[in-house]
């Protein structure tokens, strides 16, 4: 019984290791270089490539992410350090702020930079306030590292960690529920910028307390894939479709729904992994994870118009091999970089990357 125990917190162990690196590669897709504005973007509205660009996005970025969230809430909540307010914000701000602030200045000095040096269509500082959003996310996007609210608004929820592992069990749904009402009304910001990372990081904190990980894990493949289809093919319908994209209540209801389900369904793909051949690749990818979440932008602000000369353009007859590859290309940029770090400087490898690299 020990034995089995042990053997089943390792695979959970892997199983989370792979789902960052799940939610992370997906992320990339969300943000993958196409050559074109918003409003040219628009214009393709309906052709196949677009269409493959959304189906990327929805299933591979945008219902990954919320995953992210929950384990962190999970880990957070099974953590004894967690109730020192002080020692614990202090380990939550060299892992997850000072990095974040670093690769926020390191976007303006290097797109921006590049922007002014050759030309490159880019944002550049046009005024201190835009300079503070960027480095801080006060009350909006940044224009550059477009990812990095997803950090601001977890370390906002580390900091209230130590109050939330207090909470009972009711006041604790409370919390989730009024994220949950916060992000389907377009409540939240500025004090967050997206209240659903609340909402799943407390989801995470609920399943610690309960058994939702292991009735997951134990659910047949399919019971935990087909809600997760038949939601988003329900979502895709609506995007792709001619006319405006589904707004409004109704839409962040649907849009939460399916994020709930891909949670589930991508848990259950992580834990089938973390027994299958593909589980070594993945672990030796994971201490590149938040490198990787960290540095995508800047590499395909500054590397996706240069691979962009080579396959072309969205609309390109290459470009959709472009576009399925980016996550993989720049996951090898990263792992270059890291490894380098890792060997040259050590400590800028840990800092910068969260503290999961070391010298290797």
């Amino acid at each position: 019984m020990q034995t089995r125990l042990t053997m089943n917190a390792a695979r959970q162990s892997d199983a989370i290791s792979i789902a960052r690196v799940l939610c992370i590669l997906g992320v990339v897709y969300v943000h993958a270089w196409t050559g074109l504005s918003g409003a040219d973007l628009e214009q393709l509205r309906g052709t196949s490539q677009e269409s493959l660009r959304w189906v990327l996005m929805e299933i591979f970025g945008h219902s990954a992410v919320p995953l992210l969230g929950l384990i962190s809430g999970w880990l957070v909540s099974g953590s004894s350090r967690t109730r020192d307010w002080g020692s614990h914000v202090g380990r939550k701000m060299q892992t997850i702020l000072l990095p974040m602030l670093t690769w926020n200045a390191l976007g303006i000095l290097l797109v921006s930079g590049a922007a002014f040096l050759f030309h490159m269509l880019a944002p550049v500082p046009h005024s201190a306030e835009w300079i503070v959003q960027e480095l801080f996310i006060v009350s909006r996007n940044p224009d550059i590292n477009v990812q990095m609210p997803f950090l601001r608004d977890l370390f906002l929820c580390m900091l209230a960690a130590p109050l939330l592992v207090r909470l009972p069990r009711w006041l604790l749904m409370t919390v989730a529920g009024i994220a949950l009402a916060c992000q389907i009304t377009g409540l939240g910001p500025p004090v967050l910028m997206r209240p659903s990372i609340l909402f799943f990081f407390v989801i995470g904190m609920l399943a610690r307390r309960g058994t939702l990980a292991d009735r997951t894990a134990a659910l047949p493949f399919a019971a935990a894939a087909v809600p997760f289809i038949l939601l988003m093919s329900f979502q895709l319908i609506l995007i792709l479709r001619p006319g405006p994209d589904p707004s409004g209540v109704p839409g962040a209801a649907l849009d939460m729904a399916v994020r709930i389900a891909a949670a589930l369904f991508f848990w259950r793909l992580s834990w089938a992994l973390a027994a299958s051949p593909a589980r070594g690749l993945l672990l030796k990818i994971e201490p590149y994870a938040f490198l990787l979440f960290c540095v995508h932008l800047i590499l395909i602000w500054l590397g996706g118009p240069l691979l962009g000369m080579l396959f072309g353009k969205m609309g390109s007859p290459f470009y959709p091999f472009y576009l399925i590859a980016q996550p993989f290309l720049i996951l090898a940029a990263v792992v270059l970089l890291g490894t380098l770090l890792s060997r040259v400087a050590p400590g800028a490898a840990a800092f910068l990357s969260g503290g999961r690299l070391r010298e290797t």
